[in-house]
């Protein structure tokens, strides 16, 4: 699933395309993927429901609208008119925002919703899978999904990490995973991270000093910069604006290479479901001060 990295990266290729373009035709090809103003908060994609949703305007598309900025808060990325008004882009397992120049193929499978430049270019949000989706509402603010975040694990300092992790009754790698927490850490780069701090993904937050959580704090920030500079990682369908896969897969240490060595330490790496999620991390390199265990 596509974390912090990945969706920075793609913020940052579609950019260029898109600011300061006005939408001219915004095409939704899939309602269930879309979520408005009373739906469901998560959409209507898996849920079994037999009430009908009602349609999405133009409107809410941004058709109309000139493109101002876009925004990201953890996996979450906006894209916003300048009036305000919102369209918010999860990923999911398999999602994908592509863009192409005017005349420019673009794949036609799974594609979900189209928008239509000023300048013939077009971009699309495509889904093979269907666990990401598209909020559209008037503000970033009313997206529902913005306001229950934490900070961007991107900008939060080193003292309100370990602020904010030092209370918590869980394995740290857990924490990590806590988007109200933290925003953007998911599985990769929560396993990198503890890798990189030396700290035991089943280590309780309360037994770390201080200082130890601001060290972590600090790698986290450093490893997804690192990860951002060479486009994120690819491990199966993520791709920036333009189609291009990450490169950061091949910096990994310790994620997916279960029963490997250790590139640092020449140990064999260890594995784990940890808060149902496989977690791979070094004996060797990681020690556990105060193990908690998984619920």
């Amino acid at each position: 699933m596509p974390e912090l990295p990945e969706v920075e990266h793609l913020r940052r290729t579609l950019v260029p395309h898109l600011v300061g373009r006005s939408v001219v035709r915004a095409t939704l090809h899939r309602r269930d993927i879309a979520v408005g103003p009373g739906d469901p908060p998560g959409g209507f994609a898996r849920q079994r429901s037999r009430v009908r949703p009602r349609r999405l305007t133009k409107a809410q598309m941004l058709e109309g609208a000139v493109i101002d900025r876009i925004d990201r808060r953890g996996k979450l990325m906006a894209i916003i008119g300048d009036d305000g008004r919102a369209i918010g882009v999860h990923l999911g397992m398999s999602g994908q925002v592509l863009w192409a120049a005017a005349g420019g193929r673009l794949s036609t499978d799974h594609v979900h919703a189209t928008w239509r430049l000023d300048d013939g270019s077009r971009f699309v949000f495509r889904d093979p899978r269907r666990f990401g989706g598209v909020w559209m509402f008037a503000s970033r603010d009313e997206l529902p999904p913005w306001q229950s975040l934490g900070p961007d694990a991107l900008k939060i300092t080193p003292s309100e990490f370990a602020a904010r992790l030092r209370g918590a009754k869980r394995p740290i790698k857990a924490a990590l995973l806590d988007q109200g927490l933290v925003a953007g850490i998911g599985n990769i780069y929560a396993d990198e991270a503890l890798h990189r701090a030396g700290i035991h993904p089943l280590t309780q937050p309360s037994s770390l000093e201080p200082d130890r959580l601001e060290r972590l704090g600090a790698a986290v920030v450093e490893l997804l910069q690192d990860a951002v500079a060479v486009g994120g990682s690819t491990l199966r369908d993520y791709r920036a604006a333009d189609g291009e896969p990450g490169g950061y897969q091949h910096a990994h240490r310790v994620y997916g290479r279960s029963g490997l060595e250790c590139l640092t330490c020449g140990r064999g790496l260890s594995t784990a479901r940890i808060a149902q999620r496989t977690t791979v991390w070094c004996p060797g390199c990681q020690e556990c001060v105060q193990p908690v265990p998984d619920e």
